[in-house]
């Protein structure tokens, strides 16, 4: 089985905001799989359904973004699903708008909410999905990640969480290095598409 996370904050107040772009790619995929995410359970609205034949389940954290690994531990408990089969979808200020990056496993960097996953699972070995918000170029970063994108901008976003959904599938299949090759490449400029 599989737990697939998108990260964000609860509330209408941050619901098209940067910082969401989990909850937003989660509920792509969630209507690619059939997966209603609709039961509420573990400090988290979550749904259950199956892919290739194994049982998936989808979450998002009601808790604010810094206490994302509350609900993750909790549930993770409750179904005895390995770390390694935990994938985490999220926003990353140090990605262009749109791009994507594909980690089998690493630190938390900036982000609040992959580090209190990693300190509640005890563990940086799990897949993770990064969608990238662009840089705050000099602007303040909590105004950043929690305003509201432009136009544009939730065009590049739209693209963005389709392909993190397609990603995510493959990532389920165990292809995680065809979905690097595939995704990491985005409007990376240059960067190699494994770092």
């Amino acid at each position: 089985m599989h737990v697939i996370a998108g990260l964000g904050n609860p509330g209408l107040l941050y619901k098209r905001s940067r910082h969401n772009a989990g909850f937003q790619a989660l509920d792509v995929l969630a209507d690619a799989l059939h997966i209603s995410v609709t039961k509420r359970g573990f400090s988290g609205v979550y749904g259950e359904g199956a892919y290739n034949g194994e049982r998936v389940v989808l979450v998002k954290p009601t808790t604010y973004m810094n206490l994302s690994g509350d609900c993750i531990q909790a549930l993770m408990h409750f179904y005895k699903c390995p770390v390694e089969h935990l994938v985490v979808l999220y926003d990353d200020i140090e990605l262009p708008v749109g791009s994507l990056r594909i980690r089998d496993k690493g630190s938390a960097g900036t982000h609040n909410g992959m580090r209190s996953i990693i300190a509640c699972v005890g563990s940086e070995n799990f897949p993770r999905v990064r969608i990238g918000v662009g840089n705050h170029n000099g602007a303040d970063l909590r105004n950043h990640v929690l305003g509201k994108p432009s136009r544009a901008e939730q065009t590049e976003l739209a693209g963005a969480f389709c392909d993190a959904s397609s990603a995510t599938c493959l990532i389920l299949e165990g292809k995680i290095s065809q979905a690097q090759a595939r995704f990491n490449k985005r409007h990376i400029g240059g960067a190699k598409a494994d770092e």
